[in-house]
């Protein structure tokens, strides 16, 4: 039987002129910094911008923002709370500190209400923040969203790409675009990663070096903001034309 919410998420999430999906193969890849920071690069470009974080059992954007049970608004749905500049949703203002320990349908059904309920207006982009892997989440994500951009996040590791790999080839056999793939955390000269992202035929956004300084300015903003990281990310940006 349909479950009458799905055919509502698309109506809610018209408003959004982009969305944009960071996923991974796997986690500790730094994915959430990613979509974090991405989110806040765009905001700081003037645009209208919506962070999402889907990863339920381990949602950590609330403590890369640095911000602590922030509430969304009750109008007709939820209103997402507004936090440095995002329209930011999350489990946490929930769930709080607590795991979530949701099995598949019953994690479905989180998804589905958040997205059904959720208000996101007029947005110019909308940052999913995707939990790892190919997972029940991900799998409903290519059922109920459409029009999702998927930017993946890999490291160096040839583990951590293998696991790429399999998702890229999700993706591109269901015929969703995909921006690329950013390769994270690079620590030398190599691109071996280069060379594999370009052999399955899709765009290769550049390597982050890993710079031990985003530790210290977790939770702060302003200072993650001013890191290497985040400069090497901005010019990620640029390249990828979203705007």
């Amino acid at each position: 039987m349909l479950d009458p919410r799905a055919s509502i998420i698309n109506e809610r999430l018209r408003p959004v002129r982009r969305i944009v999906a960071v996923s991974s193969g796997k986690g500790g890849v730094g994915k959430s910094l990613v979509a974090s920071t991405l989110a806040l690069l765009l905001a700081r470009r003037s645009f209208s911008v919506g962070l999402f974080d889907l990863d339920f059992t381990s949602p950590s954007t609330h403590l890369i923002l640095g911000v602590d049970r922030v509430q969304p608004v009750e109008d007709r749905g939820l209103v997402p709370a507004f936090v440095h500049g995002l329209k930011y949703m999350s489990i946490v203002a929930y769930s709080g500190d607590r795991a979530l320990p949701l099995r598949g349908a019953d994690f479905s059904n989180a998804l589905i209400e958040l997205f059904a309920v959720t208000r996101w207006d007029a947005t110019d982009f909308l940052v999913l923040d995707m939990p790892p892997g190919i997972s029940d989440a991900v799998l409903d994500m290519l059922r109920l969203v459409e029009r999702a951009e998927f930017l993946i996040v890999t490291t160096s590791s040839l583990l951590a790409f293998e696991t790429v790999r399999k998702l890229a080839e999700l993706l591109r056999g269901l015929n969703v675009p995909v921006l690329g793939i950013l390769e994270n955390m690079k620590m030398r000269e190599d691109d071996s990663i280069k060379r594999k992202v370009k052999a399955i035929g899709l765009p290769y956004l550049g390597g982050v070096p890993f710079d031990p300084m985003v530790e210290e300015a977790i939770g702060r903003v302003d200072a993650l903001l001013e890191t290497a990281f985040a400069r090497s990310l901005n010019d990620v940006l640029s390249r990828l034309n979203l705007c």
